[in-house]
C-alpha cells in the first residue's frame, strides 16, 4: 500500500502549519519541503475546502490551521485525500475485470487490512504528530 503524493503533501502541510505559529505562505511551505508550489496550491485548496486550513487573502495574508491540531484526525485526512483508494482491482466493481472476484477470498483479506490501517490512523491526531514540536520546528522552519 502506498499513499499518493497528494496525501503525503496534505499531511506535511498540516504538520508545517501545526508548528508554525503565524500565517504562512504556500511558497514558505514549498521551500521548507522542496516541493512544487503549484502542487501545494492544489493541496491547500483541498484542505481549505475540507475545513482543515483557513486561507487569508490580501496583503499580509496566508494560511493557517482552521482547527486545533487535537481536532484533526489523521485517518479522516487520509480518507479524504485517498477517496478512491483501491488496494486491488476488485475493490472497484466498475473497473474490475477479475474473473475470480465473486469467489476470491483475497478481497476480504485486503478489506480487513485496509480497515485495520484506517483504524490505526483514526487513533492519532495532528497533535500527536507534533509531539517532537521543537525538533520539527527546527527541521521545517530553517
Amino acid at each position: 500500500m502506498r499513499l499518493t503524493k497528494f496525501s503525503d503533501y496534505a499531511l506535511r502541510v498540516l504538520i508545517y502549519l501545526g508548528v508554525h505559529d503565524e500565517l504562512t505562505t504556500i511558497a514558505q511551505v514549498a521551500a521548507a519541503y522542496g516541493v512544487s508550489e503549484n502542487h501545494l496550491t492544489k493541496v491547500v485548496h483541498f484542505l481549505s475546502q475540507h475545513g482543515y486550513v483557513e486561507t487569508v487573502r490580501g496583503k499580509g495574508g496566508g494560511l493557517r490551521l482552521a482547527k486545533s491540531p487535537a481536532a484533526i484526525r489523521v485517518g479522516a485526512v487520509v480518507r479524504a485525500t485517498e477517496a478512491h483508494l483501491s488496494l486491488v482491482e476488485c475493490f472497484d466493481p466498475e473497473r474490475s475485470t477479475c474473473k475470480i472476484s465473486p469467489a476470491c477470498g483475497l478481497k476480504s483479506v485486503f478489506a480487513r487490512a485496509a480497515n485495520a490501517f484506517y483504524a490505526e490512523l483514526d487513533q492519532h491526531t495532528l497533535a500527536d504528530l507534533l509531539e517532537p514540536r521543537a525538533r520539527l520546528r527546527r527541521l521545517v522552519l530553517t
